[in-house]
């Protein structure tokens, strides 16, 4: 078992594997839950952001409206006034990975 360092998840992520000859969690659900316990994604800089989004080919209003968030937001984002943490860093970085087809 791999050490993750939170005894919680690690209490959580034993008790799946325990249940897993059992029947309630099978293999391939342990295999899916297991990028669950990565590590936290990294903060972006507001000119990382900008260009996640350019490169989506979307204005800001648009970007706001598929990360589920203000337009207000986006744009405090992208001049450093606001750090995005979360889910809408998580959201971020799956648009830099998959593209916008990844939160759409």
């Amino acid at each position: 078992m791999r050490k993750t360092g939170s005894p919680d998840i690690e209490a959580v992520r034993g008790t799946a594997e325990g249940h897993g000859n059992t029947g309630p969690i099978d293999q391939v659900t342990l295999r899916e839950i297991d990028p669950l316990w990565l590590s936290p994604v990294e903060p972006l800089e507001p000119a990382e952001i900008k260009r996640i989004r350019e490169s989506a080919h979307v204005s800001q209003a648009v970007f706001a409206r598929l990360l589920n968030t203000s337009l207000s937001t986006v744009q405090k984002w992208e001049i450093g006034q606001k750090n995005p943490a979360g889910t809408a860093l998580k959201l971020l970085h799956l648009v830099h990975e998959r593209g916008l087809k990844g939160v759409a």
